[in-house]
This record gives structure tokens, sequence and C-alpha cells, in this order.
């Protein structure tokens, strides 16, 4: 975003509401409450309804609650009429877990469609594609003609009624999805002939549609959504009844999460926790982690005691000892984001597992004996010692070997035991590296040099 669409005066940032995106309007909001509370609640109370709404869901979660608690029932309630439906049961299902009392007065102050369109979507897990549609779309019968469809359009777009209309949907009778028209392609059509004349005078699967059920996981209705590059996809229930669209706003907040819950969990971080204001809970579910962490670094020190003699006996092995596991770690951190963002991708799976697994052996072997040679010829002139030169490298080439095994096979066996690749892979990952690496060039270094 550019940076002059960010307004740090409250007086200014009022003046300029129409002239910028609910984006750039939260986006400054942000750093006026960084500055001074009371403005950016000043502010907020005087957006007007008609954007308020849309400027809610682009702030901060933590931001988003301490508007709740501030604006008033009326301006919260106009602020949730103007949305669609799926952004409304946002709102309403994130009122209710803060104050149910207040969620009840704004839900019983909406228009009786919305607040039945607002129950249905509460249905939904919020893992299924129902729970990210919106009922607002716009449909025509086979029997239709295309002008009077296209008036219908027009005079639900002046109303406000829709908005990001890509394509009409196509339905018989009963509203059951047939075929999917783009109004690019639509208006080149002669207004005068229904749907049915249309889709008869073209080949069979012109107007197919591209569909999922109402009950199909979002992770996987995003991927179908990238892999062929939809800007909107029609959600069917039962018999295939058109339910509403899922637009690419959402799609894109989906990959979003997603992306960023992988990289919070392979650093060991729960994202629930993060916009907390309360720095104690955040400290303390990331201590949590620390942990964990602090037994595996244990583990590889209880190794490293058990070549106390030999460490005294060669202090450059001291020295040299955290580039072996600091190699090892970092290509296996290497492996393992390349695996987990694959298998979240759908790239791998467990039947092509193998075939992964070698690539990223063979890759670590390679780059194992690279930096085998290159660190065994530095430690032979650093410390005189051709043997410290064959030990490092060697343990180089059994660390790295394994970085790359078993940075590609622990998502694999988290991935066979329906556990999430990205939680504790690099736990597990780092006990490894650490382990292998100290053990093997000690152990290396008593049988070789001693």
């Amino acid at each position: 975003m550019p940076q002059e669409n960010i307004i740090r005066d409250p007086q200014e940032l009022l003046k300029s509401l129409e002239e910028l995106h609910p984006s750039d309007i939260a986006n400054s909001l942000k750093k006026i409450e960084q500055k001074n509370e009371a403005d950016f609640i000043f502010v907020l109370q005087n957006i007007p309804d008609d954007i308020l709404g849309d400027v809610l869901l682009e702030l901060p979660e933590n931001l988003r609650e301490d508007a709740y608690e501030e604006l008033s029932i009326e301006q919260l309630t106009d602020a949730v009429d103007e949305l669609e439906s799926d952004d409304q049961t946002d709102i309403i299902q994130e009122l209710e877990e803060l104050d149910q009392k207040k969620a009840k007065e704004i839900f019983e102050g909406l228009e009786e469609e919305d607040k039945e369109e607002i129950n249905w979507l509460k249905r939904y897990d919020e893992e299924e594609a129902g729970a990210y549609m919106q009922t607002e779309l716009f449909s025509a019968r086979m029997q239709e003609k295309i002008g009077d469809s296209i008036e219908r359009l027009k005079a639900a777009k002046a109303e406000d009624e829709l908005e990001n209309i890509h394509q009409v949907f196509i339905v018989n009778e009963d509203k059951v999805l047939l075929a999917t028209i783009l109004l690019e392609d639509l208006i080149i059509f002669d207004f005068n002939k229904t749907y049915e004349d249309i889709i008869n005078e073209h080949e069979e699967n012109k107007f197919k549609p591209f569909k999922v059920n109402d009950n199909d996981d979002i992770d996987e209705v995003a991927k179908q959504v990238e892999q062929y590059d939809l800007s909107v996809v029609a959600v069917v229930g039962y018999q295939g009844m058109l339910m509403g669209r899922i637009t690419s706003d959402d799609i894109l907040d989906v990959i979003e999460e997603n992306a960023t819950e992988q990289m919070y969990q392979l650093a060991g971080v729960d994202d629930d926790f993060e916009h907390e204001d309360n720095l104690y809970t955040t400290a303390k579910k990331r201590a949590l982690w620390l942990f964990l962490n602090l037994g595996t670094a244990i583990l590889a020190s209880i190794v490293i005691g058990l070549f106390d003699e030999t460490i005294q006996a060669y202090v450059a092995l001291a020295i040299l000892m955290p580039i072996v596991a600091s190699m090892g770690g970092n290509a296996g951190t290497q492996t393992l984001a390349v695996m987990v963002r694959q298998l979240a991708l759908g790239d791998i799976d467990l039947e092509n597992a193998k075939v992964a697994v070698k690539k990223e052996v063979f890759i670590s072997i390679v780059n194992g004996l690279i930096f085998a040679i290159i660190m065994g010829f530095i430690a032979y002139f650093w410390f005189d010692t051709a043997l410290l030169g064959v030990v490092i490298a060697m343990s180089m080439i059994i660390n790295l070997f394994s970085a790359g095994f078993f940075g590609a096979s622990i998502p694999l066996l988290l991935k066979k035991f329906d556990i999430d690749p990205a939680v504790g892979s690099t736990v597990l990952l780092t006990t490894v590296t650490d382990i292998v690496g100290f053990f093997s060039f000690l152990m290396l270094a008593k049988v070789i040099l001693l």
C-alpha cells in the first residue's frame, strides 16, 4: 500500500474519507490508535455508516474488538445493514463472542431477510465453503429473456443490492444451477432471446458452471480457485441447488490466513494469541514452545557430555561443533519449509512421497559433499591437522543427509497421522539435526583422532 494513503491526523482523515478505500482508512486508524486511543475512537464514531462496516472488517482483530465496545448499537446496526450476507454473519458472530446482549440487539435491528440469511450461514462450520459464501448474486431462469434480466440487474445495482457481479447464474424452476455466463459474453447476445435459446445455440460445455458444495472444505475450494484462476465460484447444496457464491476477496483471505498460520506454526507461535493486548498471555503461549526447545537443547548437551574427554583432548572440536549443527539445521529448515508448503498446496501427497524424499535427500547429499570439501580444507589450514578436516567433512555429509531425509520425512509422517505438518516439525527436526550433528562429529573425532 502506498505510504501517502496513510493519514495520521484525525481531522484530515475525516475530511478525506470519500477519497480513500476502506483498507486505507483502516491503516490510518491503526496509526492513529498507536498515537492516541481517544482520537481513534473519535474518528471511528464519525465514519459514515455506509463504509463503517467495510472499515471494521479491515481492522486487526484486537482493534475491531475495541471498536465493537465503543460504537453504539445504532451505529453497528446501520453498519452491518450495509454489508453483504457473509460479512454480516462474520461481524454478528464476533459480537456474540464478546457481548451476546449487544449482538442480539444489533441482530434484531436488521431486516427480516438479512436475519434469515445470517441464521442460515451460521449453520456452517468455519472450515466449510458455506461459511464463506454470500447469498447475494445475479441469477436468471432458463425461460427468462436476457433483456429482462439485465433490467433486473440495473435496478439491483441502483439500489446497492448487488456488487462485484461478474456473471449470471442460470437456474431451473427448482433453483438447480445449470449454467454460468460471464457478463462480458452476455452483452453481445440478442437481448430478445431467452437464456435457453443462447445455451442451445452453443456447444454443450460452453457455459458449464464451476461449482463447489456448501459443505466442501474451504482450503480445497481455495486450491481450485487458484488452479483455475477463478474470480467467483458458485456454491450449491442439496441436489445441486444454487445457494450462493464465494468471491475472490474471501478466497484471498483464506489463502492469507493459511500462509500466516503455517509461518507462525513453523516458528512455534500461536496466531490466536499474537494480536492480544495481554502481553503476559502471548509470552506464556510462546514459552510453551520454548520449553520444548529447551528439552531438545538439553538432549543435545547430553550427547556432547558423553564426549567431554574427547573435547578436552582436542579443544578445536568445541570451536567447530556449532558449524556442523548450524549447517544441518539450516539445510533441514530449507527442506522442511519446501515440504510443508507443497503439502499445503497439494503438490505432494502420500502417493508421490517417495519421489519427494529422494529429491530432497539427493540435494542434501550434493550440498553435503560440496560443503564437506570446503569445511574440510578450512579446518585443515585453520588447525594444521589433516585428520580434523576429514572428521568435520565426514560429519558434514552425515548431518546434511539426515537433515534432508528427516526434513522431508517428518512432515509426511505427521500428515499420515492427520497431524498438521507445520505443528511440531521444527522441534523434531532441530532435535535430529543437533543430536546427529554433535554425535557424528564427536564420535568420528574419538575414533579417528584418538
